[in-house]
C-alpha cells in the first residue's frame, strides 16, 4: 500500500470506532441522549486537527461546546442603525426578517436554555415553507421530551409564505432511546396529486450498532390556508455505511455532509454525501449518491441502499452510486451538493477536492491544487435496482481555487472554514453553475461563480465571475448558497457579508438576484438582513456557531403575471443566540 495511503487509512479507520464507543456510552432512558466522546474516542480527539468533518460530526463527537460572549440581546439593532446609510445597503424589497424558531422551544424539560440553531436549509411551494437547522436543545433534552426536543435536527413550518413560522421542535423519532438525528439538515419539497410533501435529510446515528446512517423524514401538509399544518413521519434510512471491517469487533465508515435535490417530474430524490472508510477507495472521503423513489408512496419513500437496513443485522450495504472514489494523492474530498436537471433528470454533483489536507506543508496534497469539482451523472445510471450499474469515473470538470481554509474569520468559532461549492441547474440557459467563496483577490474572500454547458461540462466563462459588487479588501464574503433557477432561467445567490463593517465580526446577508448563468459581469447586490449580527457578542453551544452553510430556494411563479419568490435562510446572531432566520423577495 502507498505510504500516504497507510497514513490516511490509519487516520480515518478511527471513524468506525465512534459507533462502538457510542454503544458503551448510551445513558439510561430518561437522561439526555448525548454523551461527549472526546476523551474516549480517538477519532474525536483528532477531529479539528488531523481530521475535518461537518458541524454534525462536531456535535456527534463533542456534544455541546459552549463558546462566545454572554448574550447581549438586541445589541445588533443599535449597530445596524448606523450601518444602514453605508454603501450597498439597500434592502431591495425583502420582507422583514423572520425568526423561524421559537425561543421558548430552546428550553429543556429541566429548565435549561440551549444556545444555537445553525446550519439552516429551506424549501417552499406555494404558501408553504419549511426551514430546518442544527438544534442545540437536543444536547440537554432526554428521550421522549415534548416536541422531540432530544433530536439535534430541528424544523419549523409556515403556511403563510414565510410571514410567520411554527417551531415544531425536533424531527420525530420513536426510537430516540437507541438512535439520534445528528443535524446537517437539508430540505426539499414535492407536490403531486394535490398534496405537498417536504423531505428533511439528516445525519442519523444508531447507538447499538457500528453503522452510521443518513435519514430522510417525509412530512405532509394537511389542511389548507391558515389552518394548514405539517405532519412528519419517522426517519427513513436513506444510506448506511458501505465499508465495515473486523478488528476484533466490527467498525464501519462514517457518512457525512448530506444534501438533497429533487427530480419532481420523475419522483426521485437524490442525496449526496461523503463517506469516510478504511480502504484506498474511500479513506480520504468518497463522494456518494443515494436515491429515494417517491412514485409509489410519497409519504414513505423507498431509498436505494437504506430500505433493506436492519438495526439487528449489522452488515454493510453497498453504496448506491459512487460519484468520485478516492484519489491517488489521498487529498480529502468533502462538501458535496447535488442539483437535478429538471428537463433530463440527470444529476450534477459539486464538491471540494483537497479540502483541509491543503493545510499540510508536506506530502502530495501540499502541491496539489485545491479544486471545486463538478461531476455529471446521467439519468440512465439512476436505476431502480441497487447498487447502480454505473461506476466512476464520471465526466468531470474542475476549477482551481484559492482556498480560505487557513483564514481566521473573526467571530466564527471554527478553524478551518470551508470553500464548499453550491450548485444549480438552469435548463433555460443550458447551464449548470457552481458558486463558492475564494481568496484570490480578497484575503477574506469574494463570492465567485463558474458555469458549464449541460452534459459536456465545457466551461462558459474563461474565468470565474465575481458576484459581490463591493471592492473593499478585508471585507468577508462567506458561505454562499444557490439552489434552483427562476422562471426565466436566472439564478439568485445569497451569502454572509461584512462589507458594511470590514475588519469586524458584524455580519449581514447579501444577495445577487436574477443572475444570468452565462454572464461575465458582476451583478448588482441587495441586502437581505434588516439587522446586523455581531458574532463576537453571541453565545453558542455548537461549533461552528453560524454553521457550515446557508441556504435559499426559488419558487417559480405560474401564470402570465405571476412573479418568482426567493426565500433565504441563515443563522442569525442579532439576539445573542444563533437563530434560524428567513426572509423572502
Amino acid at each position: 500500500m502507498h505510504e500516504q495511503s497507510k497514513i490516511v487509512l490509519c487516520r480515518l479507520l478511527l471513524v468506525g470506532f465512534t459507533a462502538m464507543v457510542i454503544v458503551a456510552l448510551v445513558p439510561a432512558k430518561g437522561y439526555a441522549q448525548f454523551v461527549p466522546n472526546s476523551k474516549q474516542n480517538p477519532l474525536c480527539q483528532k477531529l479539528g486537527t488531523q481530521i475535518q468533518g461537518s458541524s454534525g460530526m462536531q456535535m456527534y463527537c463533542f456534544g455541546p461546546q459552549t463558546n462566545g460572549a454572554a448574550p447581549k440581546a438586541l445589541l445588533a439593532p443599535s449597530l445596524s442603525g448606523k450601518l444602514l446609510t453605508s454603501q450597498n445597503s439597500s434592502k431591495g424589497g425583502y420582507i422583514p426578517n423572520v425568526n423561524a424558531a421559537n425561543l421558548a422551544e430552546d428550553i429543556s424539560p429541566s429548565g435549561l436554555r440551549a444556545f444555537g440553531q445553525s446550519e439552516t436549509s429551506i424549501a417552499a411551494a406555494g404558501s408553504y415553507v419549511v426551514e430546518a437547522w442544527n438544534d442545540a436543545t437536543g444536547f440537554f433534552a432526554p428521550c421522549g421530551s415534548p416536541n422531540n426536543k432530544e433530536e439535534l435536527t430541528g424544523l419549523a413550518f409556515s403556511n403563510d409564505g414565510g410571514q410567520t413560522f411554527t417551531d415544531l421542535g425536533g424531527i420525530p423519532n420513536l426510537n430516540c432511546a437507541t438512535s439520534l438525528a445528528e443535524g446537517d439538515p437539508s430540505v426539499e419539497v414535492y407536490q403531486v396529486g394535490g398534496n405537498t410533501y417536504f423531505y428533511i435529510s439528516s445525519i442519523f446515528v444508531p447507538f447499538n450498532m457500528p453503522q452510521n446512517a443518513l435519514s430522510v423524514t417525509a412530512c405532509q401538509v394537511t389542511g389548507s390556508g391558515s389552518s394548514a399544518t405539517l405532519s412528519c413521519g419517522q426517519p427513513i434510512i436513506a444510506a448506511i455505511s458501505s465499508d465495515c471491517i473486523n478488528v476484533g469487533f466490527i467498525v464501519c465508515s462514517f457518512l457525512d455532509k448530506d444534501f438533497l435535490s429533487i427530480d419532481a417530474a420523475r419522483g426521485k430524490l437524490s442525496l449526496s454525501y461523503t463517506e469516510f472508510g478504511f480502504t484506498d477507495a474511500d479513506s480520504a472521503g468518497q463522494i456518494t449518491l443515494a436515491v429515494c423513489d417517491l412514485t409509489v408512496n410519497p409519504a414513505n419513500p423507498t431509498c436505494s441502499n437504506g430500505s433493506g437496513f436492519n438495526f439487528l443485522s449489522p452488515l454493510a450495504v453497498p453504496a448506491y452510486l459512487v460519484v468520485s472514489a478516492n484519489n491517488a494523492n489521498f487529498c480529502e474530498q468533502e462538501g458535496a451538493y447535488p442539483a437535478v436537471d429538471p428537463g433530463s433528470g440527470d444529476v450534477y454533483v459539486a464538491f471540494e477536492y483537497n479540502w483541509a489536507t491543503n493545510l499540510n506543508s508536506f506530502g502530495p496534497c501540499a502541491v496539489t491544487p485545491t479544486q471545486e469539482v463538478l461531476a455529471y451523472v446521467p439519468r440512465s445510471c439512476l436505476t431502480a435496482t441497487s447498487p447502480s450499474p454505473c461506476l466512476p469515473p464520471f465526466n468531470q470538470a474542475s476549477v482551481n481555487i484559492v482556498s480560505t481554509v487557513a483564514t481566521f474569520v473573526p467571530g466564527y468559532n471554527r478553524f478551518p472554514s470551508n470553500d464548499f461549492p453550491r450548485i444549480a441547474v438552469s435548463d433555460a440557459a443550458g447551464t449548470v453553475s457552481i458558486v463558492w467563496n475564494d481568496a484570490r483577490t480578497n484575503p477574506l474572500a469574494d463570492i465567485l461563480m463558474q458555469s458549464y454547458n449541460l452534459g459536456s461540462l465545457i466551461a462558459i466563462q474563461s474565468a470565474p465571475v465575481k458576484l459581490n459588487n463591493d471592492t473593499t479588501n478585508g471585507a468577508l464574503h462567506f458561505l454562499p448558497a444557490v439552489r434552483n433557477a427562476d422562471s426565466n432561467g436566472r439564478l439568485s445567490v445569497s451569502w454572509y457579508d461584512r462589507r458594511l463593517n470590514p475588519g469586524s465580526a458584524i455580519t449581514h446577508v447579501f444577495a445577487a438576484l436574477g443572475v444570468d448563468p452565462r454572464t461575465t459581469s458582476t451583478p448588482s447586490n441587495s441586502r437581505v438582513t434588516d439587522v446586523a449580527s455581531d458574532w463576537l457578542a453571541v453565545s453558542s453551544d455548537i461549533v461552528p456557531n453560524f454553521g457550515d452553510y446557508t441556504d435559499n430556494y426559488m419558487v417559480k411563479g405560474t401564470g402570465k403575471h405571476a412573479s418568482n419568490t426567493f426565500y433565504v435562510a441563515w443563522s442569525d446572531g442579532r439576539l445573542g443566540d444563533p437563530q434560524p432566520f428567513e426572509a423572502h423577495h
